[in-house]
């Protein structure tokens, strides 16, 4: 897998290469057409945390480029993004976290959700 990331003075993101694993960013791109402030990786899909503190997700869809069952709490106040091999977690300001991502690695917290629905400082 091939796959550059490249930001502009505009915090805009262009991608290339391998598309299945992030190449092709065309679904996502007025999202990261600007304000993009970090962006992190799993071994398939990307996420990327604006300025506004929303989370916008690409590449395979099975480990993390699609983050529709945490959509409603990542669209603000994310101030950090982990990674596993194929999964992502996000802290909040508010000291909750979120998980999306394969199951395996780590993108189902379900059993640990009562433990990280606040007071979390750091995630590794």
């Amino acid at each position: 897998m091939l796959l550059i990331l490249a930001t502009n003075s505009y915090s805009q993101v262009i991608t290339w290469g391998y598309s299945y694993s992030g190449g092709d960013s065309s679904a996502v791109s007025s999202a990261l057409s600007s304000g993009v402030t970090q962006i992190v990786s799993n071994e398939t899909s990307f996420a990327a945390i604006k300025s506004d503190g929303s989370v916008v997700t690409w590449g395979d869809s099975n480990y993390g480029g699609e983050s529709s069952s945490v959509s409603n709490y990542i669209t603000s106040d994310v101030v950090s993004i982990t990674v596993s091999y194929r999964a992502f977690a996000a802290l909040k300001s508010g000291g909750s976290v979120f998980t999306w991502g394969g199951s395996s690695w780590g993108g189902n917290s379900s059993t640990v959700s009562n433990s990280i629905n606040s007071g979390v400082s750091k995630i590794f």
